[in-house]
This record gives structure tokens, C-alpha cells and sequence, in this order.
């Protein structure tokens, strides 16, 4: 890789999601933060005075002096930007700025379920990118890229390994952080000792992104996992970290071992290509009959690898398993991040001028 940095963005830079870009791409050795930009009336502020850091740790120091930009495509703005947009507002604006000439890694789930836009893990679908280029016909110059909900990215690199035994049936039961529903997020005397069994809208982005990532693309269009998938959401309270319980039904008859095999010899493209954000292991399993725990674990290979443990056998599907993953790193701006680097290693962040 060129030692020079490529110029990247934020948009929706100020919120908890963006504040998370924001310090994941403090000295990343491939990219350097030079747009932040929020909404009209954060923008002409600094950083600093636009942006109430709620995240460990101290707000970049160069960050904190630059100038808050308006969300919508500008000279100054870089070619690669990361959208960490509110859903109620993402669609013009992403879409305004692929239609400008610029890369577009989303976190937000506007675009995730469109035929034309990739929904990407990379260690499981770098396939699923070469879709992108069809964009094109919508008169972009541009693309948009997004990755999955928070709690699915931990199912689906739970379930990939497992995917060569033919999977057949899930049902996911998620634990989720709090931190997943933003600043100010579930009032204090509804989460303290409690458990909300209902996330709206969550469910159902889990069962259709989970047959979307672990789908095939055939002849340039994306075919969704012949999989059954039922979801359950709940809010827990916990600060970071999304659990999910896992019943899976498959068709070939695996041994524990094998399956165990499968899972600590997962790996993908990421580690092939050594990208800075990759886990050295994407997926890690633990032994121990009472983890992963999110706060014991959710943090291993920097917030980006997902653990699972508990795999044993299930009475009703074939067998079931516990994963989690870190939903503002793994789940939200570390996978982005991670997207993007895939993208330049595979020359994708080129555009049509």
C-alpha cells in the first residue's frame, strides 16, 4: 500500500456512532479524518463546541479544531466518506453524495436491503462488493456500501462458519447494550434491573440481513440465504456488547469437533490481506462453559473479533451456541472502517470523474 493517507470523512460526525469513526480513525496508518459534518446546526462550529464526547477517553486534538461541514457534497469533501446518519435523514443524503462521485460507507440501514447495494462482512461476502459497480445505472458517479445491524453481525459470523454444513433454520434470541439505541438512548428507570423485550424494527432486519450476507451473488444479483431465520430482540442492561443465544438447524450431521474445527479455523480475506482493522481472528471460541460475557469479552482483537461458546447440542433444531460482538466497534463504525479498507485493497475506491 501506497504509504500516502487517503483523505476520508464523516458524515453525522458528531453523534455517537460518528464519534466512534472518529476515534477509530485517530492515526489509522491508511486514512486521515479532514471533513467532519453534522447537521445544519452543528455545522460552522468547531468540533469541539459542536460535540459533546460521550466516549472513553479524549476527543482527537486535531478533530476538535477542524470546522463542522454541512452534509451535502462540497470541493472540500473527500472522495471516501463514512455516513453514521440518522436513518430518518440518510437516504437524500447518502445518496446525493454517491450521485456527486463519492464512496459511501454507510453504517445507517437505509440502503442495506436494496438489489444493487453490498451488505458487507468482509470475511464472509467480499464477493457481494462486485454488485456495487451496477450502481452506475442510477447515474452515480459514485457507489454506496453499507454494513449490517449491530446484533447481525455477531449472528452471522456465528453462523458462517458454519455454512459449509448447510444451514437450514435459525432462531436468535439478541441481549442487546444500550449503548446500541445512542445518546441519550433507554431512559434509566426503564433499563435498570429490567429487560425491554422489544426493539422496534430490530427483528426484522436481523432475518432479512442475515439471508441477504450469507446469500450468493449469481449473475450480478444478490440470492438470499434458503434459510428459515426467526429473531427475538431484547435491551438489557448492559453498556457495550451484543449477546445472542443461537439454535441452528443444518443439513449434514457434523461431530462437535468438526464444528468446533470449523470455528477456529475461520478466516477470511481481512487476514488474508493483513487490513489494519482485521482481528488476526475473526472469530474466536471460548471453552469455558459460562462465556463469552460482554464485559469480559466484547473488547478482544481491538472491539472487532466475535467470540461464541456454549456450542452443544439443541432438542428442537441440531445444535445452538452463544456469540457476541462489540456493537459500536465490530457492529458499527470498526466495520465500516474495515469495509473501506477491503475496498482500497481491491482498488474499489476509484470513481468516475
Amino acid at each position: 500500500m501506497s504509504q500516502a493517507k487517503i483523505n476520508v470523512g464523516v458524515l453525522g460526525a458528531t453523534g455517537m456512532v460518528g464519534q466512534s469513526f472518529v476515534q477509530l480513525l485517530d492515526a489509522h496508518p491508511w486514512f486521515e479524518l479532514t471533513f467532519a459534518a453534522a447537521s445544519d446546526r452543528s455545522a460552522g462550529r468547531l468540533y469541539a463546541d459542536a460535540t459533546a464526547w460521550r466516549l472513553d477517553g479524549s476527543m482527537p486534538e486535531r478533530v476538535a479544531k477542524m470546522t463542522v461541514q454541512e452534509c451535502r457534497p462540497a470541493k472540500e469533501a473527500p472522495t471516501l466518506l463514512f455516513s453514521a446518519m440518522d436513518a430518518s435523514v440518510a437516504t437524500e443524503i447518502e445518496q446525493a453524495f454517491a450521485e456527486a462521485g463519492h464512496v459511501v460507507v454507510s453504517n445507517s440501514r437505509n440502503h442495506r436491503m436494496e438489489p444493487d447495494v453490498p451488505l458487507l462482512v468482509p470475511e464472509i461476502n467480499p464477493g457481494h462488493l462486485a454488485v456495487a459497480a451496477s450502481q452506475a445505472r442510477r447515474g452515480w458517479k459514485g457507489r454506496i456500501v453499507t454494513n449490517p445491524n449491530c446484533s447481525t453481525v455477531a449472528l452471522t459470523m456465528g453462523l458462517a462458519p458454519l455454512k459449509r454444513f448447510g444451514i437450514e433454520k435459525v432462531v436468535a434470541t439478541t441481549m442487546q447494550a444500550i449503548s446500541g439505541a445512542g445518546f441519550p438512548g433507554v431512559a434509566s428507570m426503564d433499563i435498570v434491573g429490567n429487560v425491554i423485550p422489544f426493539i422496534g424494527g430490530e427483528e426484522a432486519k436481523i432475518e432479512s440481513e442475515t439471508q441477504k450476507i450469507l446469500g450468493e451473488v449469481v449473475d450480478g444479483r444478490f440470492v438470499p440465504l434458503p434459510a428459515a431465520v426467526s429473531a427475538h430482540c431484547n435491551r438489557v442492561p448492559v453498556v457495550d456488547g451484543h449477546t445472542v443465544t443461537v439454535s441452528v438447524g443444518l443439513t449434514a450431521e457434523p461431530r462437535f469437533e468438526e464444528l468446533v474445527e470449523a470455528y477456529e479455523t475461520f478466516s477470511g480475506e481481512p487476514q488474508r490481506l493483513k487490513l489494519p482493522t482485521a482481528p488476526a481472528q475473526p472469530v474466536l471460541y471460548l471453552k469455558e462453559e459460562n462465556r463469552p460475557q460482554p464485559r469480559r469479552d466484547a473488547l478482544r482483537g481491538g472491539g472487532m473479533t466475535v467470540t461464541v461458546g456454549r456450542l452443544r447440542e439443541c432438542r428442537v433444531l441440531d445444535w445452538k451456541f452463544v456469540c457476541l460482538g462489540h456493537n459500536t466497534i465490530r457492529g458499527a463504525a470498526g466495520a465500516a472502517i474495515l469495509n473501506a479498507e477491503l475496498m482500497h485493497a481491491k482498488g474499489m475506491l476509484q470513481v468516475a470523474s
